[in-house]
């Protein structure tokens, strides 16, 4: 039950996001290549995760439930952040219920909901409460991905940002997400004393000590967002390059056809990764 629970929307999200790359190929705004692999690599990550061994292994062992988290609430939820587009989203954007979505991804409340949700599923009430109701167990894993999936949106999504989150607000956000996560980590790693029991059975069958197993789960939440916390400070500081060269191109192109942008104008769009659109439209005279 807990499987079907989660597995449909995956194979859902996969049917909606093929006709709508469909629907733009044939308007000929196809979505790259790239970003759809990352898309449908996010969504078998996470279906992976839920119906390979390692699931199983989850319920016994917190060092595999942990692993499992963060192959979902992390990993899989950036690859399928990176799949996105604007034009993709518009549909969703357009439902004028559905515009608080583009509200929750700015960075601050994105922020504030993953580090509570994040803090609230490792109190050992709810964690232990999932492990003993497959639909809260679900629940908590919807709630990791999406509250990840909204926190890498408001990092890296197609959304338009707030005009003070720059280069270096990123960073700053990166360093607060990487903080709570590293805290959290070292409360497993150094408290001294096993917090959940319900594992104790499974690692009495694996021949595990409680506390090593909650030392092995915090050492792999702080290694694991040690290596993703570097890979997207390496990707920030190539993408603010790249922004900064194609914002430049844009106010120059818009310079020698005799109508200069408005200030910010160019960096905005080449932030939002719109930069090609306003190229066009600067060399129609728009």
């Amino acid at each position: 039950m807990e499987v079907t629970l989660q597995l449909v929307p995956l194979l859902a999200a996969a049917a909606m996001y093929a006709l709508r790359a469909r629907t733009l190929a044939h308007e000929g705004r196809p979505v790259p290549v790239a970003r759809q692999v990352s898309w449908y690599a996010g969504l078998v990550v996470i279906g992976g995760a839920l119906v390979s061994p390692l699931a199983r292994i989850s319920d016994e062992l917190f060092v595999a439930h942990m692993a499992e988290h963060l192959l979902i609430g992390e990993l899989a939820s950036l690859l399928l952040v990176l799949g996105l587009t604007g034009p993709v989203l518009v549909p969703i954007l357009r439902v004028p219920e559905f515009r608080w979505l583009e509200r929750l991804a700015q960075p601050g409340p994105a922020f504030v909901l993953w580090a509570a949700n994040m803090v609230f599923w490792h109190i050992p009430g709810p964690h232990e409460a999932a492990l003993r109701s497959d639909p809260v167990h679900a629940l908590q894993h919807m709630l990791f991905i999406g509250c990840a999936f909204n926190a890498w949106m408001a990092l890296l999504g197609p959304l338009p940002k707030p005009a003070w989150f720059g280069t270096w607000a990123k960073l700053g956000y990166v360093v607060a997400l990487r903080l709570t996560g590293t805290l959290i980590a070292n409360v497993f790693t150094w408290a001294g004393t096993p917090f959940y029991d319900a594992y104790r059975p499974g690692e009495r069958s694996w021949g595990i000590d409680p506390l090593s197993d909650q030392v092995a789960a915090g050492s792999v939440m702080m290694i694991e967002g040690s290596i993703v916390t570097l890979c997207i400070l390496c990707w920030l500081f190539l993408q603010a390059g790249r922004e900064e060269e194609e914002a430049q191109q844009l106010d120059e192109l818009a310079i020698a056809r005799g109508a200069p942008l408005p200030e910010g104008r160019a960096r905005r769009a080449a932030a939002a990764g719109r930069g090609a659109e306003l190229r066009a439209r600067i060399e129609r005279g728009g």
